[in-house]
């Protein structure tokens, strides 16, 4: 489902832990509710989640960490339903459900947190808990760019790529690519290395592609391992060229082993051949 799904990764939860609250009411209602609020007690303030104690939690004993985090979503607590909704979508702790991930994720993306957004996005996008809405997957995509997320400003780039939700602009789709590889979006190198590979609104330049896509290997993207390891290949280095798209193959989902593995099967050399049949069993996984 793409690398934004990792749950409880480590970058997941720095999103949540970064993440910009939108709150607020308009001063006339604010104005109106200030006397009740005066005579009431202050409610206690909820205690910030542990994310990192969560995290360990959920690997030593998963039914306690999602009763917590279920305790808190359900309380209001945006960081605990973005968090919910990415293990609903996971199948993580909890049994795999789209539905509820999507309900969990709109309630964290209305509370304001950019990874929610993204997230809701993807699930308009990809029908995941609701029917397909490219143009709201574009709104959410959007709104969580704004708060510069890198993920988003990449998901927003294939929407100008593809012309989903938006007429197609690869112009913008490049403008995107470069901006979520300048926040260090690894999988935004590797395309952004085929602009310049293939001189796509940049004049062709095979040594910044080159560079981009090592990048993009350097920092454990499926994509750009492959490239990286073409690049190796046509320069005779096929042992290294073999080391880094047997990294690739358990990263990469289905729908890219297949075309990866009739590539492999077409070369010339054996140890690229001998890496086909690897990841012809992992596609049809």
């Amino acid at each position: 489902m793409g690398g934004e799904l990792k749950a409880a990764s480590a970058s997941f939860r720095r999103m949540l832990e970064s993440s910009v609250f939108a709150v607020g009411e308009s001063k006339s209602l604010d104005s109106s509710l200030r006397w009740n609020d005066e005579r009431k007690p202050a409610a206690p303030a909820r205690q910030r989640l542990d994310t990192n104690a969560l995290a360990r939690q959920l690997r030593s004993a998963p039914a306690a960490a999602i009763a917590t985090l279920r305790e808190a979503a359900r309380a209001g607590d945006a960081e605990a339903q973005a968090w919910l909704g990415q293990l609903c979508l996971d199948g993580r702790g909890v049994p795999r459900d789209a539905a509820e991930a999507h309900y969990w994720f709109q309630r964290a993306a209305h509370a304001g947190v950019p990874m929610a957004m993204n997230m809701l996005g993807r699930c308009c996008e990809n029908g995941w808990g609701v029917a397909v809405d490219y143009p709201l997957a574009v709104v959410w995509y959007r709104r969580a760019a704004a708060h510069g997320l890198d993920w988003a400003i990449y998901n927003l780039a294939h929407m100008h790529w593809n012309g989903r939700g938006l007429p197609a602009d690869r112009a913008a789709a490049f403008a995107l690519f470069q901006r979520a590889a300048a926040l260090g979006h690894a999988r935004a190198m590797h395309f952004l290395g085929q602009f310049h590979e293939y001189g796509w609104e940049t004049p062709a330049d095979r040594q910044r592609a080159s560079g981009l896509y090592r990048r993009s290997a350097e920092l454990g993207d499926y994509r750009g391992l492959c490239s990286w390891a073409s690049v190796l290949a046509e320069a005779g280095r096929i042992d290294e060229a073999a080391a880094l798209i047997e990294r690739a193959i358990p990263l990469a989902p289905p729908h890219y082993l297949a075309p990866l593995a009739a590539q492999l099967h077409a070369s010339p050399h054996a140890a690229l051949r001998v890496l086909a049949e690897r990841a012809r069993p992992a596609a049809c996984g």
